[in-house]
């Protein structure tokens, strides 16, 4: 049984349907965006209605919500803000993450009886940054990504023992130091600490020499250029003994961009891994690869430990591409539970899949299995061979019982 005063397993909600996959795919708690003050332009974010509804489904499900509003305020940003503040209060929001000093002093006015965590925006890198953080009313700091786990160990030592440490365990590393990455403004004018980063990290450079322009020289020499800023993905899922000794409470992971099935696996992943460490330490040491092997079923990049241990090596980086490692596909979701009558339960294709494919169905909780596709009807109750169409509704055989919002994959072959 997971001992909640010990960790939080803290998951990225991009939008409504993200916040129920996360919950139900045992995250403790979730982070959201609404329509202002949040670093992420390009997701969804939530509306009022919206956040709503995922707040009250959050809640009947055991698990909390956290607002972002970390952006770094100009002037004109404070019209409205305190009585955004008291808007997300009353939806039931239970805290709200800041990286501003006037955005902290507007909340801290407004919402009083609120939450407050100070985001890794605001470069926590020391226990007296957390302190002066904590005399001023914060719960909780989300410490830079660029500590290692011993000066994580120490900021616990250091700091009030009811003030909460949140640390990212998962998910793509930016690679300017905490998230300031001036490139984006400076090539494409989208503001990254305004949430708009446009992650030429991602992008393809050679060199200029001054003197001879239009002369294109490849960084490291190899023909398709180099992708110098090009970052592995954070993972410590083999880690997680070290997390919790360092005193991590809250597990982050990130990705309020990235896809459903993304969130789903990463989450359900993380949720094993810390249950069975609490539950028996041995029992997680032996299914390590295990974890790994099902965390690596999302999409992503190499793996990396970035700061934990040391400060990363020309090793942390991949030069010769920008793409994903992408071993499975996300076909469907289960819309409605599976009806023993009909030995059928209704799906949402998501990407296409075939009779005669072998799918495999990832529950919430619990042993996934694998089966091989016999029979799929669509909405006029035709039997079809293929779903080539995206979000189709179909129903599916299935060989045991499946459940609303079971995701089906197929290993890319």
């Amino acid at each position: 049984m997971i001992d909640k005063n010990k960790v939080e397993l803290l998951a990225p909600a991009g939008d409504l349907e993200k916040l129920k996959i996360a919950v139900l795919y045992g995250a403790d708690a979730v982070y959201i965006g609404g329509e202002e003050y949040g670093l992420r332009a390009k997701a969804k974010n939530f509306t009022e209605e919206q956040m709503k509804e995922g707040i009250d489904f959050a809640h009947s499900h055991g698990a909390k919500v956290y607002v972002t509003a970390n952006i770094y305020a100009h002037n004109d940003d404070f019209e409205g803000m305190a009585d955004y503040f008291k808007k997300i209060e009353k939806l039931g929001a239970d805290a709200i993450i800041i990286s501003d000093l006037g955005v902290f002093s507007v909340a801290r006015e407004a919402v009083p009886n609120m939450e407050i965590h100070v985001s890794t925006q605001a470069n926590n890198t020391n226990y007296m940054s957390a302190r002066t953080w904590y005399s001023l009313g914060a719960k909780r700091v989300v410490v830079a990504r660029e500590l290692s786990i011993g000066e994580i160990a120490t900021v616990r030592e250091k700091i009030p023992a009811d003030m909460d440490i949140e640390a990212f365990v998962h998910g793509a590393m930016c690679i300017s130091y905490s998230g300031r990455f001036l490139l984006s403004n400076y090539l494409s004018g989208r503001d990254a600490n305004k949430g708009e980063c446009a992650h030429p990290c991602r992008w393809k450079y050679h060199l200029v020499e001054e003197t001879r322009p239009g002369e294109y020289m490849p960084v490291v020499e190899n023909e398709r250029g180099t992708y110098i800023y090009n970052s592995k993905d954070l993972c410590m899922i083999e880690h997680i003994p070290d997390l919790i000794e360092a005193g991590v409470y809250s597990f982050k992971i990130e990705g309020r961009m990235k896809t459903p099935f993304y969130v789903g696996t990463v989450v359900r992943a993380y949720r094993q891994a810390i249950d069975d460490y609490l539950t028996d330490k041995s029992l997680y040491e032996s299914k390590k690869e295990y974890y790994l092997n099902e965390v690596s079923k999302a999409s992503h990049r190499d793996f990396t430990t970035a700061f934990y241990y040391g400060k990363p090596s020309g090793n942390e980086q991949v030069y010769t591409n920008n793409s994903y490692i992408r071993d499975y596909d996300f076909v469907g979701m289960v819309q409605e539970d599976y009806n023993e009558e009909t030995g059928c339960a209704v799906v949402m294709q998501r990407n296409k899949f075939e009779v005669g494919e072998e799918i495999e169905v990832m529950p919430a909780r619990g042993e996934g299995f694998k089966m091989v596709v016999e029979k799929m009807w669509n909405e006029d109750g035709e039997e079809v061979m293929s779903a080539p169409h995206p979000m189709e509704i179909l129903k599916v055989k299935f060989n045991r019982s499946v459940k609303k919002y079971d995701m089906l994959i197929k290993e890319v072959k």
